[in-house]
């Protein structure tokens, strides 16, 4: 059955890498001005009528742009388990953190405008601030980790897995500027929503508002990629690469150098794109909402996160999860993927659905075009 596959292995799984990535970039561009606006939700808007128009900014598109992060996630069961596996033992207890985040979401926006009472409304705004805030800093953590490199190896020629961790150990500084950088980062981008589809006073203090996050994400973003280069030891396949090779991550050799996530750039220059975008994209979101231009405010801050997941893409590849405690177990794209005939089957179902994703995505948009006024929420029924 093979032979009627037009690409060989190594291309497909090449080719899912990238996926991989872009279904990571569309969750963090479409999902996460939610996220961002719901951490800005108590300085962004100071009434009670100004923090329904916030909510009703992102309560019609919500669910339909969490899609991307289920997609994602059923993208890396398919295509690749043994990534499935690790990440999803590895990372239970702060998966099921960020879970919980993203389930009091939904139950925030149904709730909060079940009751007018103050303190009610004002507590179910805390939990939508709470879910923006811990979900965007549980994805910048998990990032940082895979960066470090996770503690786990596999037993045996069972390739069981073996987490060798535990919850606290994630939370290393640099895994918390990870964290943090995610956090401002995603808030710049719902704060440009927001100045983009409200009107003064609400525009203007989340003008301010993404030009702090910008600011501080061109700080942070600059910081980590010095830490890397220079402070944390990056993992160097030592071995013959057998692109084609089966998916046992345990036939390599590994060494781990300090500035070895940089080697890539030295082999593929032009892959300096990508954190020349992330930091562009920051600068260029100061320079346009101090120029009113919220559009372009809002494409440059979607340039500058795809910058930024690019950059940490290109510096791992080929590895997807480098193993802290046995190098040579780190989950790489020449060893960690499905079979050759599911990743074919699966780009067929890529590129049949994906086109109805997006075009049912635009269409909602479209519908939903506009700016969010006091108005238009009290006319419109089903409001939050």
């Amino acid at each position: 059955m093979d032979t009627l596959i037009p690409f060989d292995y190594a291309t497909l799984r090449v080719v899912w890498w990238a996926l991989l990535g872009a279904l990571l970039i569309g969750f963090a561009v479409m999902d996460g001005f939610d996220l961002g606006v719901a951490a800005l939700l108590p300085v962004v808007a100071k009434t009670d009528a100004e923090r329904r128009v916030v909510i009703n900014v992102v309560g019609p598109v919500w669910e339909g742009n969490q899609v991307w992060l289920i997609t994602a996630g059923g993208a890396i069961f398919a295509a690749w388990p043994l990534l499935y596996a690790a990440s999803f033992s590895g990372f239970y207890l702060a998966m099921m953190l960020a879970l919980i985040a993203l389930i009091l979401r939904p139950v925030g926006f149904k709730y909060r405008s079940k009751m007018e009472g103050t303190r009610w409304r004002n507590s179910w705004d805390g939990v939508l601030c709470f879910s923006g805030v811990v979900a965007s800093l549980v994805f910048g953590v998990a990032v940082g980790n895979i960066i470090l490199g996770v503690p786990f190896t596999f037993d045996g020629n069972a390739l069981r897995m073996v987490y060798q961790g535990h919850f606290y150990q994630l939370f290393t500084p640099f895994a918390l500027l990870c964290g943090v950088l995610s956090v401002v980062m995603l808030a710049m981008h719902g704060a440009v929503l927001l100045a983009w589809r409200t009107e003064d006073p609400i525009s203007s203090r989340a003008r301010n508002w993404g030009r702090l996050g910008a600011l501080l994400t061109l700080a942070l973003f600059i910081a980590g990629g010095f830490w890397v280069a220079g402070g944390i030891g990056g993992h160097a396949i030592t071995s013959t690469v057998d692109m084609q090779g089966p998916s046992d991550p345990m036939l390599k050799t590994v060494a781990v150098q300090t500035g070895a996530w940089m080697a890539n750039y030295a082999t593929w220059p032009l892959m300096w794109i990508a954190p020349i975008l992330g930091v562009a994209g920051a600068v260029l979101v100061l320079l346009f909402l101090t120029l009113r231009a919220n559009v372009l405010s809002f494409l440059a801050s979607s340039v500058s996160i795809a910058g930024v997941i690019l950059t940490v893409g290109f510096s791992l590849f080929p590895f997807l999860m480098p193993s802290s405690t046995n190098p040579k177990a780190g989950l790489t794209v020449w060893d960690a993927s499905s079979s050759h005939m599911t990743l074919w089957i699966m780009v067929i179902a890529v590129v049949i659905f994906l086109p109805i994703v997006t075009l049912y995505t635009a269409w909602v948009y479209r519908v939903m075009r506009g700016k969010v006024t006091h108005e238009s929420v009290g006319d419109t029924p089903n409001s939050y």
